[in-house]
């Protein structure tokens, strides 16, 4: 299904893919409420799957063609840009200026700002893509026939460590390559810097960087170059049916909708109660126990806290909420339910429902929510400086709030993504709805 783009957010690495050219008062960054992007016509280049990263996006075309824009700086978009012009953008530079000034250059650099194709020569002719999938400096193509294609970096607690294990420390790739040890995929999840793939016979592979324990074994330094290659994990009789990932913890559903899962814990963000420091890393898959009973159709997490979806259209949180990841507010929850210090929440200790709100997909990164329903509407909560809640408001956003203006009121709502300081939305046009950019 081709999809309209609205994005929205600070955008200073290109990452709105709204191109380097201010329209006057229009920036192309700064765009504190959804804007659709014209350079993503669904009409004219017919988007049907998005990936976001940490600073980047990649785009899947009706017609198998891979967009990328963004920071390429580790190699993420999978393309060469050039050195274009990069300079700090001012406070008063925000979307809904009065300014009125002509067309100007926005100091971006036009081959990350603007969505360009990846060179197919990179693919066997007539390659075909089932979804793009995107850590914080890498981005993985799924095809048809279950192979998996990537390139970027991974970047450890000190620096960048590379994208493959034969390579130079702190190389990136900057092409597409294919990932030989991966066959028979099915769907990819993505952390900051690690990956999860499961294949057609419910077994799960990892690989990245793992000093939280988020590949679900112990990384040792000396070492630690051998886990950028694909590893079957250690799930021996379940078959895994689902996986999910946070920015330093991970997830896997079985198919008798058991949740597992492992990585750092340090605001109970796998779920798995935590009685002291000893719990900030979960080392091994482990049963989460408060799930027990919820039928999990989408798992993601942020920073320190995760979100959920339940078959029935529940949206569960857990997790950090100082930042008010939440969606609602926890003050006056039993010492049972929230972890408190000074008399303000830290985290919850196990999955509480947001209050009113129905969701067909769920999105976060960092400390940001975004959810659709199933009417097709959005809302968003949490960390919002750089807009990336589309509410137009910069600050925190305690309870889960709807994202309205003219451009969303014209589309069905159907995905949603969250980057670093950005957010996307994806959907089609409500019937005799009228448009705008």
């Amino acid at each position: 299904q081709r999809l309209d783009i609205l994005v929205f957010g600070e955008g200073s690495g290109g990452e709105l893919g709204l191109g380097a050219k201010n329209c006057g008062p229009r920036k192309v960054v700064d765009v504190s409420r959804p804007r659709l992007n014209q350079l993503l016509s669904s009409k004219d280049v017919g988007v049907v799957q998005i990936a976001v990263g940490g600073m980047h996006c990649a785009a899947l075309t009706h017609d198998h063609k891979i967009l990328t824009w963004g920071v390429n700086d580790q190699g993420a978009l999978g393309r060469h840009t050039g050195d274009g012009p990069m300079k700090d953008m001012k406070a008063d530079d925000a979307s809904d200026s009065d300014s009125d000034d002509d067309d100007e250059d926005s100091g971006l650099n036009p081959d990350e700002a603007t969505p360009r194709e990846v060179d197919p020569k990179h693919f066997p002719a007539e390659t075909k893509f089932v979804s793009l999938h995107a850590g914080d400096s890498s981005t993985f193509a799924l095809t048809t026939t279950g192979l998996v294609y990537g390139w970027g970096t991974f970047r450890g607690n000190d620096g960048i460590v590379g994208f493959r294990p034969e390579a130079k420390k702190g190389d990136n790739q900057a092409t597409p390559i294919l990932i030989p040890e991966l066959k028979n995929i099915v769907d990819i999840a993505t952390g900051t810097n690690h990956v999860l793939a499961l294949d057609n016979k419910g077994k799960i592979y990892v690989w990245g960087t793992g000093e939280q324990n988020q590949l679900g074994r112990r990384v040792i330094e000396r070492t630690s170059k051998l886990a950028l290659k694909p590893a079957e994990m250690g799930l021996r009789g379940k078959k895994i049916v689902r996986i999910g990932s946070g920015d330093y913890h991970s997830f896997a559903v079985d198919d008798k909708d058991n949740l597992y899962a492992w990585g750092l814990n340090s605001f109970g963000q796998t779920g798995i109660p935590k009685i002291g420091k000893d719990e900030d890393i979960v080392g091994t898959p482990t049963l989460v126990k408060n799930l027990k009973g919820f039928k999990l159709k989408q798992v993601t997490g942020g920073s320190h806290h995760t979100i959920a979806c339940t078959v029935d259209g529940q949206v569960l949180k857990w997790g950090r909420v100082e930042s008010h990841e939440a969606g609602f507010d926890c003050t006056d929850l039993p010492d049972d339910e929230v972890y408190k210090e000074n008399g303000k929440p830290r985290y919850l200790k196990k999955p509480k429902a947001v209050p009113g709100l129905q969701g067909e997909v769920v999105a976060t990164a960092n400390d940001t929510c975004i959810v659709v329903t199933p009417e097709g509407t959005a809302y968003s909560w949490g960390f919002s400086e750089g807009y990336q809640t589309g509410l137009g408001v910069a600050g925190e956003i305690t309870n889960a709030t709807k994202i309205e203006n003219t451009a969303v009121r014209a589309e069905k709502l159907i995905w949603c993504g969250v980057g670093g300081q950005f957010g996307v939305l994806g959907g089609v046009p409500k019937e005799g709805a009228g448009r705008t950019a």
